[in-house]
């Protein structure tokens, strides 16, 4: 089920970018959103803030992924981190299984997201790697 809404951080200096335009396309955006804004370990964060260019497995040409979140974050030892995350429910990070319950058309639908996905997440560890930002994936079972 589709949920779209704006989130409003408390912490607005903490936030890079317009607060007023962060649109949760789902409720672990959200959820993810609020730990950012009241974590005093996050120092800042933005919401669809960077692109990341890549090309699709499915028509060959150039795209931009944007990611859902980019922050810094403070660590134990003073340092900052500044982090790269995806939020995805973990069906859509797992290779789909064609199964007497899934209609072929379902099914072609779902390995196609899959291998977009798939070249947008390469893309993105190779940017991070050349940017010394981490990359992260997180699933509903994360957030819970």
């Amino acid at each position: 089920m589709a949920y779209k809404t704006r989130f409003y951080p408390k912490n607005v200096s903490k936030y890079i970018g317009d607060s007023n335009k962060i649109v949760c396309r789902s409720l672990w955006e959200r959820k993810f959103c609020k730990y950012l804004d009241e974590n005093i370990n996050i120092v800042r964060w933005s919401f669809e803030g960077v692109k990341v260019p890549y090309v699709s497995p499915l028509d060959k040409l150039p795209h931009n992924y944007i990611p859902d979140f980019l922050l810094e974050k403070k660590n134990k030892d003073g340092t900052i981190s500044t982090i790269m995350v995806e939020i995805k429910p973990e069906k859509q990070t797992k290779k789909p299984i064609l199964t007497e319950k899934v209609s072929k058309r379902t099914y072609s639908k779902n390995m196609e997201m899959f291998l977009v996905n798939q070249a947008k997440w390469s893309a993105a560890k190779q940017f991070c790697k050349e940017n010394s930002i981490e990359f992260l994936i997180l699933t509903e079972k994360e957030l819970l």
